[in-house]
């Protein structure tokens, strides 16, 4: 008779705790011992929050090397049945060798469940005949567990759920985020004292008005908003560093349908266009994709939402200086080109138009489509087509965390038929899945790598551009620490092209993500160990520093409205000479639509306190030395370059935060 010593971990969350009877059978490749039931010295509490309980499981004869384990739990008569999170469970044979059998699931039911040892082997190498049976029936339930669902045409497909409840519990919100989440929902209004307001149709008076409403609640950045919002350098330099960084790109010829003249950027005839185009200084942003949307009808009045050019030039002192803006895509009469030397309020409008149009391009495509529909592809498709064991599973299933559910409650409360996006914002409605549509169908899988992004866009060079700077070095730690993590498990290019889960990931990405469109450049298998590495590079800075950089900053450049209207509902002058402040209060949104939109970015902007930074990883899936000394490497890189920015940023008028590693949440969880 020989005996394993049996350590379970019971996690240490709330309602982690279970009384039912627990049982394990441990599995090898010589053997199995019986079906056990762990009851030891501590009784009841053996699997209470937190706990760490020992057992023995005695068998006739050594198992040999152990393949799987088979948990159970079953109710005590009178006693309902609970969920259980167990962590891991590890396992010590009669030779001394140790097992880990990393779990980090709820166990909810009386079923057999089985779990693999946490070595992440190369699992394609794997034949023994108990692993492959135990991953097809993991794999097998996942499929039924983790559906696909389209929510609208012309947009990456979502996982099918009833309600966060009917969720799977490995997905779902722990209690505290649901408990934070719904305080904050629910007391948005109250918290900013805009209750009472939320109902308010009418238009705002004066700017005094919007300033007492704002000084409820305000943040160093978006206090420095408030001061600048005015002022052409700021304008300029929210394209940089606020948080729509994304359309911003060198302009080497002037559009067919932006026919700005030298006469116009250059009155005095100090410079010229071509000359400044061949020395890297006039930019251009083009929300192209707003044309035609049809806008929203908001408190019963049609709204409206531009689709403009907008030329900038870097200054001698390397600001970026807006020096022409065009609201419509289509010259004419009646589609003037807006000068800096207009008069205040004609210069001032055409300004309120742009960040209106960029808070409707950032929403909808660089935030919802780009970070959060994307992260929930990524997601989805780990979780139907990877098993626990894999390698792949064990790197990304961290940049999951609370995705799903998280994705659920936006499409509910946010862009749903009665969503706050839906009824106040101007893409609202329609217009909203036009943009979504028209953002997929131009999405390429380079503008999703920083450094090609970057490259493509012209924008190497650019000064002062703090999310480039801090998200390339993101981006190559996270690539080192990748590059290391795969190259361990996957020796040859051969090993990536036989690994039939990895590629069952890839192929559903590319079809339930990017709707099957080659044009995208998404690959649809992987061939090479360089190939998988840049894509899971970036899916993890997808679904952690890129979401940071366009989320975290919300509040801080939309709280305070004039700076960011959620939507505007005069159309803009068709002749200069004819507007005043007057005009600009009246374009505004309405008071009610511009507190549901405070309290919509405060929301989104605020973190949770179980937020996991980039780079932690509470759940031990890796047990191999090397891929933990990995992890250990990874941190400290990350760590130093905390560092480095929160140094830079002291020096700094506005502080660029959203790229610290110290600050960016590991997955998209908000």
């Amino acid at each position: 008779m020989v005996q394993y010593k049996v350590t379970v971990f019971t996690g240490d969350i709330l309602n982690s705790t279970t009384l039912n009877n627990v049982f394990i059978k441990l599995v090898g490749t010589d053997g199995e011992s019986d079906r056990t039931w762990l009851v030891g010295l501590k009784g009841a509490s053996s699997f209470v929050r937190g706990a760490v309980s020992k057992f023995k499981v005695s068998c006739s004869t050594s198992l040999g090397n152990l393949v799987l384990i088979e948990l159970d739990k079953q109710s005590l008569p009178l006693f309902p049945e609970d969920a259980w999170f167990c962590a891991k469970v590890e396992v010590k044979s009669p030779e001394g060798d140790i097992y880990s059998f990393p779990i980090y699931r709820w166990i909810t039911d009386s079923k057999v469940h089985r779990f693999r040892d946490g070595k992440a082997l190369r699992i394609f190498e794997d034949n023994h005949h108990l692993g492959r049976y135990s991953r097809q029936q993991e794999i097998h339930q996942r499929e039924e567990d983790y559906r696909w669902d389209a929510y609208a045409e012309g947009i990456p497909h979502s996982m099918k759920a009833e309600n966060p409840s009917s969720l799977p519990y490995e997905v779902q919100f722990s209690f505290t985020k649901t408990t934070e989440f719904l305080y904050t929902a629910s007391t948005g209004l109250t918290e900013l004292k805009l209750k009472g307001l939320d109902n308010c149709k009418k238009k705002w008076d004066n700017i005094e008005s919007i300033n007492r409403v704002f000084c409820c609640k305000k943040t160093e950045i978006s206090e420095y908003v408030q001061e600048h919002w005015k002022e052409d350098a700021f304008f300029g330099y929210q394209f940089l560093n606020g948080v729509n960084p994304m359309l911003i790109q060198l302009c080497t010829a002037l559009p067919s349908n932006f026919p700005v003249t030298d006469d116009m950027v250059f009155p005095h005839g100090q410079s010229s266009l071509a000359d400044e185009m061949k020395k890297g200084n006039i930019f251009l942003c083009d929300y192209k994709r707003l044309d035609g949307v049809k806008a929203n009808t908001i408190n019963g009045k049609k709204q409206y939402l531009m689709a403009p050019l907008i030329l900038l030039h870097k200054a001698p002192d390397d600001k970026l200086m807006p020096i022409a803006i065009q609201l419509k895509q289509t010259p004419s009469d009646d589609n003037p080109i807006f000068l800096p030397t207009d008069s205040e309020y004609d210069w001032l409008i055409a300004k309120i138009f742009v960040r209106s149009a960029d808070f409707n391009e950032h929403q909808l495509n660089v935030h919802l489509l780009r970070t959060h529909l994307l992260a929930e592809v990524f997601a989805v498709s780990l979780l139907r087509n990877v098993p626990m064991v894999h390698p792949l599973y064990k790197l990304l299933k961290p940049h999951t965390r609370y995705t799903l559910q998280i994705n659920f409650l936006a499409r509910r409360l946010l862009i749903s038929d009665t969503g706050n996006f839906t009824q106040f914002a101007s893409s609202g409605g329609e217009g909203m899945f036009t943009i979504l549509d028209r953002s997929l169908s131009s999405l390429t899988y380079s503008s999703l790598c920083i450094p090609d992004d970057i490259a493509e866009r012209g924008v190497e060079a650019v000064p002062n551009f703090y999310y480039r700077d801090d998200g390339l070095k993101v981006w190559d730690i996270i690539h080192r620490f990748v590059q290391g993590m795969l190259s361990y498990y996957y020796k040859s290019d051969s090993d990536v092209e036989q690994d039939s889960e990895l590629q069952k990931w890839i192929l559903d990405i590319y079809e339930h993500g990017f709707l099957s469109r080659a044009e995208t450049g998404i690959p649809q298998t992987f061939t090479s160990v360089t190939e998988l590495i840049k894509f899971v590079t970036m899916v993890i800075y997808t679904c952690s520093a890129q979401h940071a950089a366009v989320n975290c900053g919300q509040f801080d450049y939309a709280g305070w409205m004039p700076n960011t209207p959620i939507s505007l509902q005069l159309p803009p002058p068709t002749t200069k000479g004819t507007t005043s402040e007057a005009t600009m209060l009246a374009t505004f949104p309405d008071v009610n639509v511009t507190v549901q939109g405070m309290a919509t970015v405060w929301l989104l902007s605020k973190q949770s306190s179980d937020f996991v930074p980039l780079g932690h990883y509470p759940e031990d899936h890796f047990t191999e030395e090397i891929p933990r000394k990995m992890i250990k490497d990874f941190q400290t890189e990350l760590e130093t370059l905390s560092g480095a920015i929160k140094a830079r940023n002291k020096h700094l008028k506005v502080p660029y935060t959203y790229m610290d590693p110290a600050l960016v949440e590991n997955s998209v969880a908000i």
